[in-house]
């Protein structure tokens, strides 16, 4: 791409949610305007950007409701529930950068791309689902469930019985060449939301849904290599990459070379399974396929983190 600089930014489903007092939509909208404050600031420093987003909490929602108006209503796939935080969401930072470009008098679009993600259907992922999705559910419930609508079902940690299905590696970005059109455009483009749709390809090509996660930083790391982004940059809840995180010999840092990365990967102590360590998985992927930096940091620091102040900077 010969365009100005592009940034590949990931911001999590969870930064939406403040706490368990501030869940609503209206909640959410708040929080997202926060965070388009900093891309704002990045768009007018002469960055291009294609922002990717998780959305575990919002399909936790949608599932829930599904659920409880069962009796009535039928229930929703997982991949149409993927589509629909892809439109919430993606709806909600849209809104949130077209007003604070209109009040920084800069003349920039943006728009949602409902993107489909190819994952292979022989994916070891799907011979052992572990992701948990959904509500709890009594054992009797969950024994139902697997019998009349094939799900996998595990006990979790004494909290009760959920669903679990597979995260298989993102593939393929289905719609990427549309997206690399309207960045080349000038448009700042929400796409992969989620880690995008799940999709699996059959012999004649044609598409179609299956019920998966794909983890939201893997399809991000994989779109910024794609269109040979000048930065992969993953913000998250912390300030910066910890190594011995949460023990006492706790250490913050500030750079880490892609051998060193791999190195506090391998030993298995430094990242959480599930928050830290997919994150610092798709930095290496991204760096390894041909990237050249990539910056973990909270919303707040991004300004400040582009300027090498703050945040975990990651070089080859």
């Amino acid at each position: 791409m010969k365009n100005k600089k592009l940034a590949v930014i990931a911001i999590g489903g969870n930064s939406l949610i403040i706490n368990k007092s501030h869940m609503s939509v209206s909640d959410q909208y708040a929080a997202a305007h926060e965070t388009c404050v900093h891309i704002a600031d990045m768009i007018e420093h002469g960055w291009d950007v294609a922002i990717g987003h998780g959305n575990g909490p919002q399909v936790g929602f949608i599932l829930r409701r599904s659920e409880l108006s069962s009796h009535e209503l039928h229930e929703v796939p997982l991949d149409a529930c993927v589509a629909d935080t892809q439109g919430a969401i993606g709806y909600a930072v849209q809104q949130n950068l077209y007003n604070e470009f209109i009040r920084r008098g800069l003349k920039k679009e943006t728009v949602t791309v409902v993107t489909q993600v190819e994952v292979d259907k022989s994916d070891p992922a799907f011979l052992n689902p572990a992701k948990p999705i959904g509500s709890f559910m009594p054992k009797e419930e969950a024994e139902t469930k697997k019998i009349n609508d094939s799900w996998d079902v595990v006990e979790d940690a004494g909290r009760g019985w959920r669903r679990v299905v597979a995260s298989p590696k993102p593939k393929r970005i289905i719609e990427e060449r549309a997206v690399e059109n309207l960045i080349n455009a000038g448009i700042v483009v929400i796409t992969v939301g989620g880690g995008g749709i799940p999709v699996i390809a059959d012999e004649n090509g044609d598409l179609q849904g299956v019920a998966a996660v794909i983890d939201k930083d893997n399809a991000t790391s994989l779109l910024a290599t794609n269109l040979n982004a000048d930065l992969f940059l993953i913000t998250t809840a912390v300030e910066k990459v910890c190594l011995n995180f949460g023990k006492p010999e706790e250490k913050q840092v500030d750079q880490m070379t892609l051998s060193e990365a791999k190195k506090y990967l391998a030993e298995g102590i430094h990242f959480a399974k599930g928050s830290m360590e997919p994150k610092i998985k798709a930095v290496i992927d991204f760096l390894e396929n041909g990237g050249k930096e990539a910056i973990i940091t909270n919303p707040t620091n991004i300004k400040r983190a582009l300027k090498g102040e703050t945040g975990t900077r990651f070089i080859v």
